[in-house]
């Protein structure tokens, strides 16, 4: 069920992961969308660092399908999706490994940023290539 996601982060399940109901907590897939996200980006930019993530978040949107419990393992697919000039979205779809349940899918518009000067920058020419060059069906507009 992740055809098509090209890069694919693994996710354990820790204790501390849990919520009161037993299962893993919203907030907590969050995050683990997130650990996707700075992956990727490290990946494909092929650079390493705090410096690396110069990128802010600026919207999430994800919609919840089936819940995830200790003793089970996550996958997530990440893949950029849209393009405009400062800004990407990407998309996630996270499936419970064993079982190929579909867990959760999300998108996240990012806006590539100079922290220093606290305004969004054109991405530029080389990580837009990067880019197209792992999700070659990245789309502008």
């Amino acid at each position: 069920m992740l055809n098509g996601f090209r890069f694919q982060h693994p996710v354990e399940i820790r204790f501390a992961d849990l919520d009161a109901l037993g299962h893993v907590n919203n907030a907590v897939l969050l995050t683990y969308l997130e650990s996707a996200r700075i992956a990727y980006w490290l990946q494909v930019t092929e650079r390493t660092g705090l410096a690396a993530l110069d990128m802010i978040l600026a919207r999430t949107e994800i919609d919840y399908r089936s819940p995830l419990f200790f003793g089970e393992s996550v996958v997530v697919g990440v893949r950029a999706i849209s393009l405009r000039r400062a800004s990407f979205v990407m998309e996630f779809r996270a499936l419970e490994r064993a079982s190929q349940r579909l867990v959760a899918e999300a998108k996240k518009t990012l806006v590539y940023y100079d922290f220093t000067a606290r305004e969004s920058l054109p991405l530029p020419a080389a990580i837009r290539a990067q880019l197209f060059a792992q999700d070659p069906e990245l789309r502008e507009g």
